[in-house]
């Protein structure tokens, strides 16, 4: 596995070694002990979740004030820039973010620890999203950052895949500033 760090310090670009010919491919999407000695973190994953979504679909940017989720995540299917951004107050990149290109063609995976906020836009016509997580999803604690905050000012690659507007769900319409945010 190659591990690529990001400009925020834990977020990981991971990419796994794939094997294949004629027949099809192999890849390990999951070795404790590979992860472990790759990234230096050793999480306890006790759920995973698989999206689909489709073209220009935008989720995120989402958090938990308690039971915060570290996610492992990838796409089996189709292409999505997936983003995570730092709101970890005190944090010295605070408020920055850093986004990958993930798809099913190139495997790779995002590691987005705990206290971190997670979204994605979808690219290709549809995307098949999974990923692991550290903490079970708790509604009543999950809040959402506005995708478009200029605060963050994330370059989202909308345009330039024919998207004019993302397809957006009301809580991710509703989604606050940054600076308006309820943090833990």
């Amino acid at each position: 596995m190659q591990v690529t760090s990001t400009a925020i310090e834990g977020v990981l670009i991971l990419s796994p070694k794939v094997f294949g010919d004629a027949r099809g491919f192999f890849l390990e999407s999951y070795n404790r002990r590979t992860f472990a000695a790759a990234t230096g973190a050793d999480p306890e994953f006790v759920q995973d979740n698989h999206s689909r979504s489709a073209r220009g679909v935008l989720r995120g940017l989402h958090y938990q004030l308690r039971q915060p989720q570290g996610k492992l995540v990838r796409v089996v299917q189709g292409a999505v820039f997936d983003v995570a951004v730092d709101i970890r107050r005190g944090s010295s990149t605070f408020g920055c973010w850093v986004g990958v290109e993930l798809t099913a063609e190139n495997g790779r995976q995002l590691w987005v620890p705990a206290g971190l906020a997670h979204g994605f836009a979808v690219l290709s016509e549809s995307a098949d999203f999974l990923y692991k997580a550290t903490d079970y999803y708790a509604p009543e604690h999950e809040r959402s950052i506005a995708w478009n905050d200029p605060a963050i000012g994330i370059d989202w690659p909308l345009a330039r895949h024919g998207i004019d507007f993302p397809l957006l769900s009301p809580k991710d319409r509703a989604g606050l500033p940054l600076a308006q945010a309820e943090l833990s």
